[in-house]
């Protein structure tokens, strides 16, 4: 099943994409897709839903985050074993994690706004897990079973706020825009393997990444579990998990970053896609 919501920003409906890949309008059933209604009970409910009895929504409306109200953005980094040789550091022998401010979460094709300053900013396509039941000191075997579903999630940075600015990776990781995500909510069922899956990210039409979720250090079950031992994740919490080789920094022979007026598309395997345009500075 996947699950959006869709409309304009501050204003969206939930919604159900179904075979066809119409949007069906779900806002007579419930008000909105928020932490309440991706845990394992509501999720059932809704797919007992007949898609066909529900309205068609005409056009191509905007998606929003497909989950309103999401508590925490917790990201994983330096998880793909080839984009720790791109970066030339070692393996890291734990999960590296750190949070991602919410007020940086944006549907997955609205604009992603350059902060004030920046000269380094970067790309990141990543595989995102909506918890759907709480995670406290869960055990890998089991961690799974915690997930509402999958989403896209562009893990947009800016590596000079990053790394030159002292040692809190989060200063670069929380800027305004920095957090596209959707365009769905894709429950498990649907997924498959999510250690088998496609990713991938271009810029201006250059591919860029490449990769799979089969390259990761650590998987998807072991960054659950392992973030739980610190973190208490709840429903609707948004855990990303790192990205393959091919980010801006990772260019040879020179970096490349972004500018005013580049496109990023980039996509996950059965998570749908995203574009966004970059654009500069505004406090608007």
């Amino acid at each position: 099943m996947k699950l959006c919501r869709f409309g304009t920003a501050g204003a969206e409906k939930p919604g159900l994409v179904d075979a066809d890949g119409r949007i069906r309008d779900l806002s007579a059933h419930i008000a909105d897709l928020t932490p309440a209604t991706v845990t394992p009970e509501a999720i059932a409910r809704i797919a007992a839903i007949d898609p066909a009895t529900l309205p068609l929504v005409e056009g191509t409306p905007r998606y929003g985050v497909p989950v309103n109200g999401i508590g925490k953005f917790i990201a994983v980094g330096l998880n793909y074993a080839d984009h720790a040789a791109e970066a030339g550091l070692p393996v890291p022998p734990e999960p590296i994690f750190f949070t991602k401010a919410i007020s940086c979460l944006t549907g997955p094709n609205d604009p992603v706004m350059l902060p004030k300053g920046s000269q380094k900013t970067d790309w990141e396509v990543e595989l995102g897990i909506v918890i759907g039941t709480t995670c406290r000191y869960v055990e890998q075997a089991d961690a799974l079973d915690h997930v509402a579903g999958y989403v896209l999630v562009n893990d947009v940075s800016e590596r000079a706020f990053q790394k030159e600015l002292g040692s809190q990776w989060d200063k670069g990781k929380g800027c305004d825009t920095f957090g596209p995500t959707g365009p769905w909510l894709v429950t498990p069922d649907e997924v498959g393997d999510v250690q088998a899956l496609d990713m991938f990210l271009d810029v201006n039409g250059i591919r860029r990444q490449t990769g799979n979720t089969a390259t990761m250090i650590f998987p998807v079950a072991e960054c659950i579990a392992y973030v739980s031992r610190f973190i208490t994740l709840h429903p609707g919490d948004l855990l990303i998990t790192g990205t393959p080789p091919g980010v801006g920094e990772g260019q040879k022979p020179t970096a490349i970053f972004l500018k005013a007026g580049d496109t990023m598309r980039l996509g996950v395997q059965g998570l749908g896609e995203q574009q966004q345009t970059v654009v500069p500075f505004s406090l608007g």
